[in-house]
């Protein structure tokens, strides 16, 4: 079998994500393991939230980790440039490559058609989806519309419901399924050691190009993966529905196909998707926090893998020597904090001095990393070096630490209190991002419409989201902490003073 040729291909919309982590985890140690090569890639085709200060925290974090990557937009490669948006000319030129062999076509549709599409099928009871009205578009009549400037889209076709798909990928490449089955479209999952199947109609017309120009994750993604000689292709277990439409890609391209392993997600303790509204995600959350690389490490390594000989403890070379395939399984782990805590102890415990103190000094510049914006503001709050602590510790709190006097202290009863905290929380979580002065005129908004000083919601809101009625500013925490952390802080705080209130009080 030709190298083998993995990737890890994170979106520099925001902080580096421990799920990002673990799926370049196993990425790097199956391709490690069998002597391959493991890439990096930027996806930062979405321009407005892509940054260049994202793309370098996700790299350095990823280098905390250990990994090395051998082809990547700060290493260089044959198979470059590795971020996508300097890669747009090749996904135009491969979109009229579609077109012109029939295999995609022009899709004039306005928002207002989509959005009444998507109302009336609603109504009618039916899954949301494109109803190809386009795809009937002679290629003359789209040329032209196209050439008068008309704003259109680019969307595959589809097979569908009743043609034939050939399933690919069997265990072995020399072995390939050519079953056809009408109106099933399918492939062979590498982890589930198993096809995967789905009826042609659920799987719509999929955008290939935007508007602007700029291609949709599913046409880069497979674009890239083939120019990158990508063999196996390791990802989470949420883009298997759109594993269809990338196999239908590889066959318009007349390519051979990777092999496809979707790896489970990480789940919180009541099975639900790891998410920043129920606990951090962010990693370098974790670097500041505390954990030490090896104990990071060794714990996403065990999340949906084990080792043959039962061993829990093992370092990142350890795990690519002895890395099976064979041995990670299709069961949601989940992120069990209280074990992290425990390898982390034991790893910490079991450190010689040296690297105990490059561990201290690793830490604590994570920490000041993290803060960021909000370090100028420590600093003119702090006299000595434990001060740091003192205004910080609110970050690193998994749970709520609310105590009755805090709250009492704002002179609000707990009805309207929980009232307001409510109304602030659903305020707060329909922005995406929460610029101070938008979290000031919001709170301004409540507070007026419930007839009641401003300041006391200020207090209220500081007390539920860092806990004491002294602390940083109040409006540069929230937007540092953004709409879902503060949501879940306001929402735990409201529990609490329900919990409290006095028996017989409505809520």
């Amino acid at each position: 079998m030709d190298e083998v040729r993995t990737r890890i291909a994170p979106s520099p919309t925001g902080a580096p994500h421990i799920g990002t982590a673990y799926i370049a985890l196993h990425n790097y140690a199956f391709a490690k393991s069998r002597g391959g090569k493991f890439l990096l890639r930027i996806e930062d085709t979405d321009r407005a939230r892509s940054t260049l200060e994202s793309e370098a925290q996700i790299l350095r974090a990823l280098r905390w980790m250990g990994l090395q990557w051998d082809e990547g937009p700060d290493v260089g490669g044959p198979h470059g440039p590795y971020r996508q948006s300097e890669r747009t000319e090749l996904y135009r030129a491969r979109t009229q490559q579609l077109l012109k062999s029939g295999h995609a076509y022009r899709c004039f549709c306005t928002r207002e058609q989509l959005d009444e599409l998507r109302a009336l099928q609603t109504a009618r009871g039916e899954p949301p989806g494109y109803d190809g009205r386009c795809r009937k578009l002679a290629t003359a009549e789209a040329d032209g519309r196209a050439s008068r400037g008309e704003e259109f889209v680019v969307r595959l076709k589809m097979p569908r419901a009743g043609e034939a798909y050939k399933e690919v990928w069997g265990e072995d490449v020399d072995n390939e399924d050519t079953t056809l089955t009408p109106g099933i479209s399918g492939f062979f999952d590498g982890i589930r050691k198993e096809k995967v199947a789905f009826e042609n109609r659920g799987v719509d017309d999929q955008v290939l190009l935007k508007a602007d120009g700029f291609p949709t994750y599913h046409l880069a993604n497979v674009v890239d993966d083939h120019e990158m000689r990508i063999t196996h292709v390791m990802r989470g277990e949420e883009w298997i529905s759109s594993t269809p439409k990338h196999i239908r890609l590889y066959q318009a391209f007349g390519w051979t196909p990777p092999r496809f392993m979707h790896l489970p997600l990480l789940r919180n303790s009541d099975k639900s998707k790891i998410s920043k509204r129920k606990n951090p995600t962010s990693l370098s959350w974790f670097q500041a926090r505390g954990y030490c690389r090896p104990a990071t490490v060794n714990f996403l390594a065990l999340m949906g893998y084990s080792r043959a000989d039962g061993r829990e403890l093992f370092d990142l070379g350890e795990l690519v020597a002895g890395y099976d395939a064979a041995r990670l399984s299709t069961t949601a782990p989940i992120f069990d904090f209280a074990k992290l805590d425990r390898f982390n102890t034991h790893y910490l415990v079991h450190m010689d001095r040296v690297a105990f103190g490059a561990y201290q000094e690793d830490a604590l510049h994570a920490l000041l990393d993290y803060l960021g914006p909000l370090l100028p503001l420590v600093q003119e709050r702090s006299r000595m070096r434990t001060d740091l602590d003192r205004w910080t510790s609110f970050l690193f709190e998994r749970e709520p630490r609310y105590v009755e006097p805090a709250f009492r202290a704002v002179g609000l009863d707990a009805e309207l209190a929980d009232k307001a905290l409510k109304l602030v929380a659903k305020e707060l979580e329909r922005a995406p991002v929460i610029p101070a002065q938008t979290c000031r005129e919001i709170l301004d908004r409540v507070a007026e419409k419930l007839l009641f000083p401003a300041n006391s919601l200020y207090m209220l809101v500081r007390v539920a989201v860092m806990f004491e009625q002294e602390s940083l500013p109040l409006f540069e925490v929230l937007e540092f902490l953004g709409p879902d952390l503060v949501g879940r802080r306001l929402k735990e705080a409201a529990a609490f003073l329900r919990q409290r209130a006095p028996a017989g009080k409505k809520e």
